[in-house]
């Protein structure tokens, strides 16, 4: 199947020819038509799939009319979780929009609103925006949803999991009832089944499982280590390897100023992204992680979803996360668009049920490789496929 037959208009195909796309991804194929249609859609595809194109082009297809914007309106809403998402998102609207008169623009917090509400002033035909920022503007008058034809809800899943369900609530009551919704989640949980429920109406269900010529090729493979000797390792593994880059994933902003000097004073140069860090420096340090201005990158969670980093060698799972979905979004950033990748994580004993959890959701033992002088005082147990964490217990 071709872009052309799913009835998209010549500007939009000429946006997309230019950026290289030849077919369309399976939630593409799915998705575009559904959402032209008009229907409302909940969507589940794991990252890497090509989602964001799948609701971005038939939504500027739909948006591309005679409408006469007004002021302060918005006529498509797409909700996401993060400031790096929202930015990533808005420049594949532009990109594939750069043929169209339409007007987008990204809301987010940790910058100051004054510039967003100036831009909201004349008005905006699609809207990317996190839940908190857009409700302390919507409290403001500084933009009105009465004209809203299109609400997405991104990264559903992602949303709910940070606490988001009481702002996008809100943000649904305020709302014209008469609008298109469409939901794309990686997982569709009982909580996102739940939100869907209160909000989509007879929607259309579309659910994209990879096969295995659109899997990834990510490398997976673990070192038991304890905890005092992970930078240790750390250092030894990027020298002796002699690792181009790396993504190097932490839970905590304090463990991340703490490894920063630790990989300092061994001679490594690194930087690091946080909550804590103000927009513009997140701004910086990834575009200068992207160009290879910055080889070795260490990131809380806040960094795990939205990050389309071309041909990152590896990431690293310094800390092992609690939620096997952030395992999964985190390994993303890794092998994409049919490149190849590595995943490295650092398994303490402590992290023992969340490995049982990671190898059951993947459905196999990821493999472990020792190093000299790296033996551990704690052993972390063989693993056990089928353990169930108890909150996951019926």
């Amino acid at each position: 199947m071709s872009f052309s037959s799913l009835q998209l208009s010549a500007p939009i195909l000429k946006a997309i020819t230019d950026l290289g796309y030849t077919q369309p991804t399976p939630i593409q194929e799915k998705a575009i038509p559904v959402i032209l249609s008009g229907k409302n859609l909940i969507a589940a595809a794991q990252t890497g799939t090509g989602k964001t194109a799948s609701f971005v082009l038939p939504i500027l297809q739909r948006l591309n009319t005679d409408h006469k914007l007004r002021g302060k309106r918005v006529r498509a809403l797409i909700l996401v979780p993060t400031r790096e998402l929202a930015l990533q998102v808005e420049k594949s609207i532009s990109a594939y929009g750069q043929h169209l008169e339409l007007i987008s623009m990204a809301m987010y917090g940790g910058v100051d609103s004054s510039e967003q509400t100036q831009r909201l002033i004349w008005g905006v035909d699609i809207l990317v925006a996190t839940p908190g920022r857009l409700l302390d503007l919507a409290h403001q008058r500084a933009l009105h949803f009465d004209e809203l034809e299109i609400l997405v809800l991104d990264e559903a899943d992602r949303m709910l999991d940070m606490g988001f369900i009481g702002d996008i609530n809100k943000i649904i009551e305020r709302l014209p009832e008469q609008r298109q919704n469409l939901l794309f989640s990686a997982t569709i949980s009982n909580e996102v089944r739940a939100l869907a429920k209160r909000s989509i109406y007879r929607p259309v269900e579309i659910s994209i499982k990879q096969n295995k010529a659109s899997t990834p090729k990510i490398d997976q493979w673990l070192v038991t280590v304890d905890k005092g000797n992970k930078s240790a390792l750390l250092s030894h593994l990027i020298k002796e390897q002699e690792w181009d880059q790396a993504l190097i994933f932490i839970e905590t902003k304090q463990g991340a100023a703490k490894l920063v000097s630790q990989l300092e004073k061994r001679g490594i140069p690194v930087d690091s992204i946080h909550g804590d860090r103000t927009q513009a420096v997140r701004e910086r340090i990834l575009a200068d992680f992207k160009s290879g201005q910055i080889q070795f990158l260490v990131a809380t969670g806040v960094a795990a979803r939205g990050l389309d980093i071309q041909n990152l060698s590896r990431v690293v799972n310094y800390d092992v996360p609690d939620q096997v979905e952030d395992y999964i979004h985190r390994i993303g950033r890794t092998g994409r668009a049919g490149a190849t990748g590595e995943a490295i994580s650092f398994v303490a004993k402590d992290n023992f049920r969340n490995l049982c959890a990671i190898e059951s959701h993947l459905g196999h033992v990821i493999t472990r490789k020792t190093f000299e002088g790296f033996e551990v005082k704690k052993t972390v147990p063989d693993s056990i496929l089928n353990y169930v964490p108890k909150n996951k217990r019926k």
